[in-house]
Protein backbone atom coordinates (compact mmCIF):
# COMPACT_ATOMS: atom_id res chain seq x y z
CA UNK A 1 0.00 0.00 0.00
CA UNK A 2 1.44 3.55 -0.99
CA UNK A 3 -0.05 6.77 -0.56
CA UNK A 4 1.50 10.70 -0.82
CA UNK A 5 2.45 12.91 2.31
CA UNK A 6 2.61 16.54 2.69
CA UNK A 7 5.72 18.67 2.04
CA UNK A 8 7.71 18.79 5.64
CA UNK A 9 5.87 15.68 7.05
CA UNK A 10 8.59 12.86 8.29
CA UNK A 11 7.46 9.53 8.00
CA UNK A 12 9.40 6.97 10.34
CA UNK A 13 8.75 3.61 11.23
CA UNK A 14 7.65 2.50 14.78
CA UNK A 15 9.04 -0.94 15.84
CA UNK A 16 8.41 -2.92 19.18
CA UNK A 17 11.85 -2.92 20.73
CA UNK A 18 12.91 -6.33 21.80
CA UNK A 19 11.35 -7.93 25.04
CA UNK A 20 9.07 -4.93 25.34
CA UNK A 21 6.42 -5.77 28.08
CA UNK A 22 2.46 -6.29 27.11
CA UNK A 23 1.69 -2.57 28.63
CA UNK A 24 4.33 -1.11 25.74
CA UNK A 25 2.94 -3.21 23.33
CA UNK A 26 -0.57 -2.41 24.15
CA UNK A 27 0.31 1.46 23.47
CA UNK A 28 0.98 0.62 19.94
CA UNK A 29 -2.17 -1.49 18.96
CA UNK A 30 -5.91 -0.06 18.63
CA UNK A 31 -8.45 -2.60 18.42
CA UNK A 32 -7.72 -5.35 15.58
CA UNK A 33 -4.23 -3.29 14.32
CA UNK A 34 -0.87 -2.24 15.61
CA UNK A 35 0.85 0.81 14.39
CA UNK A 36 3.68 0.36 12.34
CA UNK A 37 4.48 4.11 10.97
CA UNK A 38 4.28 7.80 11.81
CA UNK A 39 4.15 10.75 10.18
CA UNK A 40 5.00 13.65 11.83
CA UNK A 41 3.65 17.09 11.13
CA UNK A 42 5.87 18.91 13.50
CA UNK A 43 8.61 19.94 10.29
CA UNK A 44 5.21 21.09 8.91
CA UNK A 45 4.69 23.60 12.14
CA UNK A 46 1.77 21.42 12.91
CA UNK A 47 1.29 19.15 16.27
CA UNK A 48 0.01 15.91 15.45
CA UNK A 49 0.35 12.45 13.12
CA UNK A 50 -0.72 10.56 10.63
CA UNK A 51 -0.65 7.22 12.12
CA UNK A 52 -0.32 3.81 10.02
CA UNK A 53 -1.52 0.64 11.49
CA UNK A 54 -1.73 -2.91 9.97
CA UNK A 55 -3.50 -5.59 10.95
CA UNK A 56 -2.82 -9.71 10.84
CA UNK A 57 -2.96 -10.74 7.09
CA UNK A 58 -6.27 -11.92 5.67
CA UNK A 59 -9.59 -10.94 4.01
CA UNK A 60 -10.40 -8.79 7.00
CA UNK A 61 -13.57 -6.29 5.55
CA UNK A 62 -11.98 -2.43 5.70
CA UNK A 63 -15.55 -1.46 7.69
CA UNK A 64 -15.50 -3.95 10.37
CA UNK A 65 -11.67 -3.54 10.99
CA UNK A 66 -12.40 0.21 11.06
CA UNK A 67 -15.31 0.31 13.23
CA UNK A 68 -13.29 -2.07 15.62
CA UNK A 69 -10.56 0.71 15.64
CA UNK A 70 -12.84 3.19 16.85
CA UNK A 71 -14.64 0.87 18.78
CA UNK A 72 -11.00 0.66 20.82
CA UNK A 73 -11.37 4.28 20.97
CA UNK A 74 -12.59 5.81 24.54
CA UNK A 75 -15.21 8.95 24.61
CA UNK A 76 -16.15 8.04 20.83
CA UNK A 77 -19.54 9.97 19.43
CA UNK A 78 -20.82 11.38 16.65
CA UNK A 79 -19.08 8.66 13.80
CA UNK A 80 -19.87 8.91 10.14
CA UNK A 81 -18.66 5.96 7.89
CA UNK A 82 -18.43 6.50 4.34
CA UNK A 83 -17.08 4.35 0.95
CA UNK A 84 -14.57 5.61 -1.21
CA UNK A 85 -12.46 3.69 -3.88
CA UNK A 86 -8.70 3.88 -3.46
CA UNK A 87 -7.57 3.13 -7.10
CA UNK A 88 -9.22 -0.18 -7.46
CA UNK A 89 -9.82 -1.02 -3.82
CA UNK A 90 -12.68 -0.26 -1.75
CA UNK A 91 -12.22 1.81 1.64
CA UNK A 92 -13.71 3.02 4.43
CA UNK A 93 -13.45 6.61 5.90
CA UNK A 94 -14.70 7.75 9.61
CA UNK A 95 -15.45 10.73 11.19
CA UNK A 96 -15.80 11.13 14.43
CA UNK A 97 -16.03 13.42 17.85
CA UNK A 98 -13.40 12.31 20.54
CA UNK A 99 -13.94 13.41 24.62
CA UNK A 100 -10.59 14.35 25.91
CA UNK A 101 -10.98 14.08 29.79
CA UNK A 102 -7.93 15.48 30.57
CA UNK A 103 -8.67 18.84 28.48
CA UNK A 104 -12.20 18.56 29.12
CA UNK A 105 -12.90 18.92 25.43
CA UNK A 106 -14.12 17.48 22.47
CA UNK A 107 -12.30 17.17 19.26
CA UNK A 108 -12.57 15.55 15.82
CA UNK A 109 -10.52 12.60 14.56
CA UNK A 110 -10.36 10.49 10.93
CA UNK A 111 -9.36 7.67 10.02
CA UNK A 112 -9.84 5.43 6.96
CA UNK A 113 -9.37 1.28 6.26
CA UNK A 114 -8.14 -0.51 3.21
CA UNK A 115 -8.05 -4.20 2.81
CA UNK A 116 -4.80 -5.77 1.41
CA UNK A 117 -2.67 -9.15 0.83
CA UNK A 118 -0.66 -8.07 3.72
CA UNK A 119 -3.63 -7.40 5.79
CA UNK A 120 -5.85 -4.72 6.84
CA UNK A 121 -4.42 -0.91 7.17
CA UNK A 122 -5.70 1.83 8.97
CA UNK A 123 -4.28 5.58 8.46
CA UNK A 124 -5.31 7.72 11.27
CA UNK A 125 -5.14 11.77 11.36
CA UNK A 126 -5.60 12.96 14.99
CA UNK A 127 -4.05 16.17 16.56
CA UNK A 128 -3.80 18.01 19.89
CA UNK A 129 -7.06 20.13 18.84
CA UNK A 130 -9.93 20.69 16.44
CA UNK A 131 -7.66 23.47 15.45
CA UNK A 132 -4.43 21.75 14.62
CA UNK A 133 -6.95 18.57 13.24
CA UNK A 134 -8.32 20.86 10.74
CA UNK A 135 -4.86 22.81 10.07
CA UNK A 136 -3.57 19.07 9.55
CA UNK A 137 -6.73 17.51 7.36
CA UNK A 138 -5.37 18.20 4.06
CA UNK A 139 -2.27 15.79 4.39
CA UNK A 140 -4.90 13.45 5.53
CA UNK A 141 -7.21 14.18 2.47
CA UNK A 142 -3.57 13.80 0.26
CA UNK A 143 -2.74 10.39 1.45
CA UNK A 144 -6.58 9.42 1.01
CA UNK A 145 -6.62 10.61 -2.85
CA UNK A 146 -3.06 8.79 -3.50
CA UNK A 147 -3.78 5.67 -1.67
CA UNK A 148 -2.78 2.85 -3.70
CA UNK A 149 -2.77 -0.96 -3.02
CA UNK A 150 -0.35 -2.66 -4.09
CA UNK A 151 1.00 -6.56 -4.75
Amino acid sequence: MTFETAAKWKAESIETPAGADASLAGLLTQGPVTGVCEIDAKPAGHVGFIRVYQGKPGNADARAVLRDFVAAEKNVSEEKYQTFTAGTATAVEVSYRVKVELLDEVKTEHALAVSTPSGPVVIHLGGLDDAEHTAMLPAFDLAKRTLRVTA
